[in-house]
């Protein structure tokens, strides 16, 4: 199969529905999204065109490489993102592969146009941490993919989840002088960006949130205001907060339990996952998942109490 290989700081509209169709259509196949949420957002969001020198949809933190076949059609597409290259020289992609299109060295041309942008070359050799690709479900072909070109294999998520529709979940027991309430837009915005800062500052994707990224997601269809949960004192003032999600076919996400600094150690953390939880299951939800990431080792301790067990791994491989 002959492929053609480009490179985009942008894309059209046309090409951007073609791109998620594939993320779909690969989807539909492997049972996980083969790009996490961000790379989704990012491909929704447009410029508006008089803001652009070319009529593209651009994000000045994403790259994209597209692969086409000989009678054009989208057979491979990777993601780059390039927000942490200026700081900490770090390039983070995730790719994915048409599923009748697997197997004919697709993957390949991808990786290596990565290794290329990356300044590494496609031989294994010593990781250097530069570049980063994602594996959503421990996919094989990544698997294949990571030892031919020599990736590392430093860090991995779990996704965890638990039936909640006849489960007796734990009473809700709140600290003294601690009440909870449903986020309010327009409102909670600054409050929730300061502790989700606090409560993050050391994980590489969730403690950059900023106030506009929140208020994209309040547009995502999915978004509840019920459903997001804040922990505030007697003056109001924000402590911790867990932020649900339910996915098109009824499943609920425990999405971002985050509680600030100063006050950990009281189990409000443990509280609020507990109020999410029976939230979730009584808007309908009969089953319920989370992601953590698999060397925290008080997280999980404390899911697999509530009953959540290992359903598959995202791992991110290194060179």
């Amino acid at each position: 199969m002959v492929v053609q290989l480009t490179w985009r700081n942008g894309l059209d509209g046309k090409e951007a529905a073609e791109v998620m169709n594939l993320l779909a259509v690969a989807e539909r196949a492997d049972g996980v999204a083969p790009c996490g949420e961000h790379v989704v957002m990012r491909l929704k969001a447009h410029r508006d065109v008089v803001h652009q020198i070319e009529p593209v949809q651009a994000d000045v933190r994403s790259e994209h490489f597209v692969v086409r076949d000989s009678d054009g059609a989208l057979v491979g597409y990777a993601h780059v993102d390039t927000e942490h290259e200026s700081s900490a020289g770090q390039l983070v992609a995730e790719l994915a592969v048409h599923p009748e299109h697997r197997r004919r060295g697709v993957g390949a041309r991808l990786v290596e146009a990565l290794l290329d942008r990356a300044d590494l070359a496609a031989e294994p050799a010593e990781s250097t941490g530069r570049l980063l690709v994602w594996s959503h479900g421990e996919h094989p072909g990544a698997l294949r993919l990571a030892e031919r070109y020599g990736f590392a294999r430093p860090r991995e998520l779990w996704r965890m989840g638990m039936a909640v529709a006849d489960r007796e979940l734990p009473e809700v027991e709140l600290p003294a002088g601690v009440r909870i309430r449903p986020f309010r837009p327009g409102a909670d915005e600054r409050a929730v960006v300061r502790v989700n800062h606090r409560a993050f500052s050391w994980h590489p994707e969730q403690g950059g949130m900023t106030e506009e990224d929140l208020r994209a997601k309040e547009g995502e269809d999915w978004f509840d205001a019920a459903g997001f949960l804040l922990a505030v004192d007697a003056d109001d003032r924000l402590l911790g907060f867990h932020w649900t999600k339910v996915h098109p076919d009824g499943t609920g996400e425990v999405y971002v339990v985050g509680v600030d600094p100063d006050t950990q150690g009281n189990g409000l953390g443990r509280s609020l996952t507990v109020a999410g939880l029976r939230h979730l299951r009584d808007t309908g939800c009969r089953q319920v998942m989370l992601y953590v990431e698999a060397d925290n080792v008080p997280a999980t301790t404390v899911y697999q109490r509530l009953g959540f067990e290992r359903w598959d791994t995202d791992v991110q491989f290194a060179r």
